[in-house]
């Protein structure tokens, strides 16, 4: 199946789900965080839009648990970059309808927690297409210490179809259940 034909379906389940229901436990990622062993962890961090795994609860308890929190900006229809953010900071909606941090202090994020679309049990992850995480991911190497993917567990397929730019992920956690390396 295409990456395209995949989206499409798997973005029709999770459209027509209650998703709104399921909860990633933030205890999980803490501990993933934690166990990590990161002097200064920063954090880059999704606002959630549409039917994604809301981060909204999530950034309020990293802040509280005093993470440095950032979200990303889309540059140039290809780039990205990460931006200082705390909650209640005020945000805008892009093009593309994703909210992102008015205030401009860039910063350089060591635990990336990413939105995707569908995974498989070798952490590929399969995005809505547009390249951004692969590419930051791509530039930043070995910078990026932790990538964590967050899903509902049916958006698990058996394999993510995967090109040579298409970067994987350390850990995907789901409502149900935590994948790793």
């Amino acid at each position: 199946m295409l990456k395209n034909q995949i989206r499409k379906k798997i973005l029709k389940i999770r459209n027509s789900k209650h998703s709104r229901l399921l909860f990633i436990d933030k205890k999980k990622i803490l501990k993933i965080i934690k166990k990590a062993n990161i002097k200064k962890p920063l954090i880059g961090i999704y606002y959630p839009v549409n039917s994604e795994v809301s981060t909204i609860k999530i950034i309020d308890f990293l802040e509280k648990k005093k993470f440095e929190i950032s979200l990303p900006i889309l540059k140039n229809n290809i780039e990205m970059e990460f931006y200082k953010y705390k909650t209640n900071d005020p945000l805008y909606i892009n093009k593309y309808g994703i909210p992102e941090p008015k205030k401009k202090t860039k910063v350089k994020p060591n635990i990336l927690i990413i939105p995707l679309v569908a995974f498989d049990k070798n952490l590929n992850r399969l995005g809505y297409g547009g390249g951004f995480y692969d590419r930051f991911l791509g530039r930043m190497g070995r910078n990026i210490i932790i990538k964590l993917g967050l899903a509902f567990s049916y958006q698990m397929i058996k394999r993510v179809p995967t090109e040579k730019f298409d970067q994987n992920l350390d850990f995907i956690l789901t409502e149900k259940e935590i994948f790793k390396k």
